[in-house]
């Protein structure tokens, strides 16, 4: 009688334990891929069919949502990567390339215009997702891919801005000798040793499993960033690599190692798509197959969100060799028009429906308001969120753009900008099926306008392409769209580029650029005499750093006071270098000392005042 009173026991207890509800902290997982392009997927694959095998990708899409107009917050890594982990706008936060935190210079001695000033770290008073989360008992993880800090020191890193577990690395996609040889074997003894499926071990993914499986018992969130498929263009496995060939139809090996078939040709990247695709699934697989201590009975995946996207478009054609093509859509990575910010965006989660496509345009920065929902977090007060909360819409009904609420305005959302004054020196703006793109030019209209209609009744495919520029043909909407371009650059203190007055070119109004007098210092205040030659100066900062002549110099930019013919002021405490830089009505940068040029300039402060 005891033992059945005991085994009945037994079987209420874990009936109840398998009876428990969802864990009210969901786990989330970002999968946030380097240069993958939007034609890279299968899944997304329009018009032209690409060879590229993405198998665990598309199953994800079918589990989920895929949205067809998903974009990145810019057109290159760094900027992007930060947008998605503050929540704010490349703009705001200004970071809009790549490198910056050095003083504003002309890439080389014939450019025409110069990028202006950025900064060259994500700041550390930004508050990261991973920050909030850690607030609401998260714990967070990054594997990969960092850069959002300092170029050469990479600082801030993971861990001084909210992440319990960080482990940078390269992974399998450690630069190779030579990509035609010293491919990897199954020896465990190869660090990069290929498993039962012929891919080779990566760090970046293990370590995400890892973090995974020592947190589980707690809701976790882990950024996933791999260095896939950035350059260089390469892959460990051989069998895969002869895979495409056969696939290409081409013969290996080939005489010339230099990719320059047109479309998506190259044998070695498409074997870095199928591997990012088998990294991706090894992920999956984890929570799949992981049982949830949280939740008795149940896998992780029923309590996981998971998002898959790109930090921007993909890149064509790197050092002479074609990498891809981002065909029906115009350009690539560094590029405003849609091949450079069109990226997969694929979401899975215990609310959200599966197989469903979605036309809502969508976005990097969408996450950060998304995952606090996901999540029940609260975001501190006064803190500035760019993008929109997707939850209602993914729980409700993905397709209807209505629930996408534009955070400023509390309307539904239809229009997204974009600026890259430091790389593509253009800004864009869409509004509906309309996209306008402002390019930057050494004009007296400083100014080029080209829209264009990519389409309509949200969905209706008309010119994706960018094929046809109907500025001409439409002249009052190209400047009613920019006009509201420039209302929201305005707001959010947007920089430019300015007109190089080093250019041998022969610009406008050249001769009337303002010659420097003589400069000097009182007591704390430094000051600089100019002759007016008949352009007034509008603008004056003074570009400072307080570590000046080391690796990872950090340049800052303050506003000088302008009067008549001088412009002064008290030198920031600590500063050891400086630079005066001087804007003329008509917008040419001039700098004194000359900084020289980003493509030679390491240190800048060989070229700045030092202070004694």
């Amino acid at each position: 009688m005891k033992k059945v009173f005991l085994l009945v026991m037994a079987c209420l207890v874990t009936s109840s334990s398998f009876a428990q509800e969802r864990p009210k902290k969901p786990n989330v997982l970002v999968i946030l891929t380097d240069d993958l392009g939007w034609q890279d997927v299968k899944c997304y694959d329009i018009d032209e069919p690409s060879p590229f095998e993405t198998p665990n990708i598309d199953k994800l899409a079918t589990e989920g949502v895929l949205f067809w107009q998903a974009y990145s917050a810019a057109t290159v890594c760094s900027p992007s990567r930060g947008a998605i982990l503050s929540g704010k706008h490349p703009v705001r936060l200004e970071r809009t390339s790549v490198r910056g935190g050095h003083p504003p210079l002309p890439f080389n001695y014939g450019s025409l215009l110069i990028s202006p000033w950025m900064r060259g770290a994500l700041d550390t008073s930004e508050v990261t997702i991973a920050e909030s989360l850690k607030t609401n008992g998260y714990k967070t993880g990054h594997s990969g891919k960092w850069h959002v800090g300092i170029a050469v020191t990479d600082y801030p890193e993971p861990k001084d801005q909210g992440f319990d577990f960080s482990k940078h690395g390269f992974g399998s996609h450690k630069r190779m000798k030579d990509r035609t040889k010293g491919f990897s074997t199954a020896d465990k003894s190869d660090p990069f040793y290929l498993d039962e499926a012929g891919f080779p071990f990566d760090d970046i993914t293990q370590d995400g499993i890892d973090f995974m499986d020592g947190n589980k018992k707690d809701p976790f969130f882990l950024f996933y960033a791999s260095r896939l498929v950035h350059t260089p263009i390469h892959t460990r496995s051989e069998a895969l690599l002869k895979k495409y060939y056969q696939k290409l139809g081409i013969d290996y090996p080939k005489e010339k190692d230099l990719w320059e078939e047109k479309g998506q040709r190259n044998a070695y990247y498409a074997a870095m798509v199928e591997t990012i695709d088998h990294y991706t699934g090894l992920l999956i697989k984890y929570l799949e197959q992981t049982e949830d201590p949280r939740w008795p009975g149940h896998m992780l995946i029923e309590n996981t969100y998971v998002v898959f996207t790109s930090d921007n478009g993909g890149m064509e054609q790197h050092t002479g060799e074609i990498i891809t093509d981002n065909y029906p859509l115009d350009k690539g990575k560094i590029n405003a028009k849609e091949g450079g910010t069109r990226v997969p965006f694929i979401v899975k989660g215990p609310t959200i429906s599966s197989n469903i496509e979605s036309n809502v345009m969508v976005n990097g920065l969408d996450l950060y308001p998304t995952i606090l929902s996901w999540t029940g977090t609260q975001k501190e007060d006064n803190q500035i969120l760019d993008g929109a909360d997707l939850s209602t819409l993914l729980d409700k009904d993905p397709t209807d753009s209505k629930l996408v609420l534009d955070p400023e305005t509390g309307k539904a959302r239809n229009t997204m900008m974009w600026h890259f004054p430091n790389s593509s020196m253009q800004s864009t703006l869409r509004i509906d099926g309309y996209k306008l793109v402002r390019e930057y030019v050494a004009t007296e209209e400083k100014t080029e306008l080209a829209l264009y209609e990519l389409y309509k009744n949200e969905s209706e495919r008309v010119d994706i392409e960018e094929a046809k520029n109907l500025a001409k043909k439409m002249p009052e909407k190209a400047k009613e769209m920019n006009r509201l371009l420039e209302e929201r650059l305005e707001k959010l203190n947007a920089r430019y580029p300015y007109l190089n007055p080093t250019s041998k070119a022969q610009l406008p109004n050249k001769a009337k650029i303002p010659t420097v007098v003589k400069n000097g210092v009182d007591g704390k205040e430094v000051w600089l005499e100019y002759k007016n030659n008949g352009a007034k100066v509008v603008k004056a900062e003074l570009i400072y750093t307080k570590n000046g002549g080391v690796k990872g110099e950090i340049w800052f930019p303050v506003t000088m006071n302008l009067t008549n013919n001088k412009v002064s002021v008290t030198l920031p405490k600590g500063t050891t270098h400086y630079v005066f830089n001087l804007v003329d009505e008509n917008n040419y940068l001039i700098s004194y000392p000359d900084a020289g040029y980003q493509k030679t300039t390491k240190i800048f402060a060989t070229k700045a005042i030092q202070v004694k």
